[in-house]
């Protein structure tokens, strides 16, 4: 009997969207929504009816009958923090995403959709590995405050699959593997696994290496000044920080294709700006390695920015000494690995979790 799942991944302008049968892909195709669209909507939340019809008529223009699907799967969001896994979309979980009180994400949406799609069919709907994933050792939660204690918010979904990835290829169980690794994106992951679990990870929205559009780790005090300047107000902050920081706020372009062409076209200031986010990158790395105690099978890259060679170059020049085995998987696996998630609890390879 094959299986088959409608697999949804919102992102701020765009929904991925694919349907597969088993392991195979059937229909892809990313679903671009313009400012103008979105605009009209005041919250995340709001914006599920919208995406839910672009998605069904997707759906319909490729000619497949949508009551043969199996499942609908949706990208996890900012849920309590959680372990890794797929879990069934439930009515507490619709609860706190509709609500988002760890934060506004088109990830959240992936859960929402998801279930209105699959209820009225009268199968399951699941998210799989969400951005709140913790496994987190006890020490990781320290972040040098009491009460401003570090969390888990990552790029748990291809970091996890890409691990799992590249342990299947060297025919060894990633419970057995110590690896750590970098998702390179909008924001930057850098993460450490042992005996199957993630158990630190730099937090992509607040913390690490700056990213195209994430400041990461900035000078406290210097920040403190800044949000009592008087000059800015609390959404201006994080707007700063999280939409506008990085190389946008060096460059003003968030754009790392059109970054590398200006590197390429001998662009210094652009060139520095890089070679200064690979050398950030590298450190959260070593850091990482501490937390295996040296001990490092492999380092993994991953995300778009995996795609550039020069990039990729100056961090194995400045991390090959943790580990020999470098591996590059650009891009990201996310719809695969939702499919991937799903067909784990529809083919009983293990158990679906429940979200309370």
């Amino acid at each position: 009997m094959a299986f088959y799942n409608l697999v949804i991944n919102p992102g701020s302008t765009s929904t991925k969207t694919a349907i597969f049968e088993d392991e195979k892909l059937l229909f892809k195709e990313t679903l671009r929504h313009s400012e103008e669209e979105l605009s009209v909507f005041d919250s995340i939340a709001s914006q599920k009816d919208f995406r839910k019809k672009v998605i069904l008529s997707f759906v319909k223009e490729n000619g497949f009958d949508i009551k043969k699907l199996s499942s609908v799967v949706g990208r996890g969001g900012l849920l309590k923090p959680l372990k890794s896994g797929t879990y069934r979309v439930n009515e507490k979980m619709l609860r706190d995403l509709t609500e988002a009180k760890r934060g506004e994400h088109a990830s959240n949406l992936g859960g929402l959709i998801a279930y209105e799609i699959a209820s009225e069919l009268n199968i399951p709907a699941f998210i799989v590995d969400p951005v709140s994933v913790d496994e987190y050792g006890e020490l990781a939660y320290y972040s040098g405050l009491k009460g401003l204690e570090r969390e888990s918010l990552s790029h748990a979904l291809n970091t996890k699959a890409v691990a799992k990835r590249y342990s299947k290829e060297i025919g060894k169980n990633y419970n057995d593997l110590k690896l750590i690794v970098a998702h390179l994106g909008s924001g930057i992951s850098v993460s450490a696994h042992i005996d199957g679990q993630m158990i630190d990870v730099t937090n992509s929205m607040e913390e690490g290496a700056f990213s195209p559009e994430r400041a990461g780790t900035v000078p406290c005090v210097k920040l403190a000044k800044l949000c009592f300047s008087g000059k800015y107000d609390l959404k201006d902050v994080i707007t700063m920080l999280f939409k506008k920081g990085g190389i946008y706020s060096y460059l003003g372009t968030k754009d790392f294709s059109k970054v590398m062409d200006m590197v390429n076209s001998g662009n210094s200031e652009a060139k520095e700006v890089v070679d200064a986010m690979a050398y950030q990158i590298a450190k959260e790395i070593g850091a990482m390695a501490t937390v295996l105690r040296g001990d490092v099978d492999a380092i993994i890259f991953t995300g778009g920015m995996a795609y550039e060679k020069y990039f990729t170059d100056l961090l194995k020049e400045r991390t090959s000494f943790i580990s020999k085995n470098i591996k590059i998987y650009p891009g990201e696996d996310e719809l695969q690995a939702l499919n991937e998630g799903a067909l784990r609890v529809l083919n009983s390879e293990e158990e679906v979790m429940e979200y309370e």
